[in-house]
């Protein structure tokens, strides 16, 4: 009978202990299921945050935002035309004006406010990929602009400021620049894609080197776009010199490769702010 009652007892207690376990298990089930749960909603609210970012844009921002992109797309296309219809004899004209960065960079500025025009003014969705070729768009067209006036223009002298080079390298760029600052502010960019600005110089860099190994002509009798670009100056790559350019065209890729990680880093900055102040003003 001792026997019976032990074995009962035994009995007794796997099978609560195997209750127990099932209910622990069912417990970690749900709790799991809860997270994931938690989890799916959080990025969900995460993909339309980047979706519908353009609703939390006032109707007036917008509007200024459309006008911007017009006077990019138009500034774009009338400064590039009037290059390419040049003869091909002097700086950044002829069909080699296509060869150019500055040509480049604004041609992809225009593609990309063009796109986002249409997109805003038939009210269709923007994600976050457009506001990050946007952002990276917008550095690169700054770089045009800060080149050009900074480094370019006082070697060209009074020839730097004819018609097509104002609109390429100075009203593109700054329309460009005030109308990422418009609709950037709380587009989730986030500040690890500033290396992504790199990009568009880098590869033109490539192109550039491979065009000058080949004897390619940007305009009559160069083989390269501009001065910092010419391999076969008197500072080569990696030298120094007293006179144009200074120093070697790796000296010069590696300080803009800086420069435009300090811009782009001071952009998403700024975006940054622009976005707080409109949270706590509202």
């Amino acid at each position: 009978m001792k026997k019976g009652l032990e074995n009962t007892i035994l009995r007794t207690f796997f099978a609560d202990s195997y209750k127990i376990k099932n209910n622990m298990r069912c417990m970690l089930d749900k709790l799991n299921c809860a997270q994931y749960n938690v989890a799916k909603h959080k990025q969900r609210n995460l993909f339309y945050k980047e979706v519908y970012v353009m609703n939390s844009i006032p109707q007036k921002k917008k509007k200024l935002s459309l006008i911007l992109k017009i006077i990019v797309i138009v500034s774009a296309f009338v400064g590039t035309a009037i290059s390419a219809y040049g003869d091909g004899t002097s700086f950044m004209n002829g069909v080699q004006t296509f060869m150019y960065f500055t040509t480049q960079s604004n041609i992809a500025i225009a593609i990309i406010c063009a796109v986002g025009y249409y997109k805003m003014s038939q009210g269709k969705d923007i994600g976050n990929v457009h506001y990050v070729i946007k952002y990276v768009g917008t550095v690169a067209i700054t770089l045009t602009g800060v080149v050009f006036c900074f480094v370019l223009a006082p070697t060209l002298g009074a020839n730097a400021w004819n018609v097509h080079n104002v609109l390429t390298h100075v009203v593109v760029p700054i329309a460009s620049i005030v109308d990422f600052f418009v609709v950037a502010p709380g587009a989730g960019i986030k500040k690890k894609n500033v290396f992504y600005v790199i990009i568009p110089p880098l590869v033109y860099a490539i192109y550039a080197g491979i065009a000058y190994a080949n004897g390619w002509e940007f305009s009559e009798g160069y083989n390269y776009p501009y001065f910092f670009l010419n391999w076969g100056s008197p500072a080569g790559a990696f030298g120094f010199t007293d006179e144009l350019p200074f120093m070697g065209s790796a000296w010069w890729i590696l300080a803009l490769f800086i420069f435009l990680l300090i811009v782009g880093y001071c952009y998403l900055t700024i975006a940054e702010k622009i976005d707080k102040n409109n949270r706590s003003s509202k």
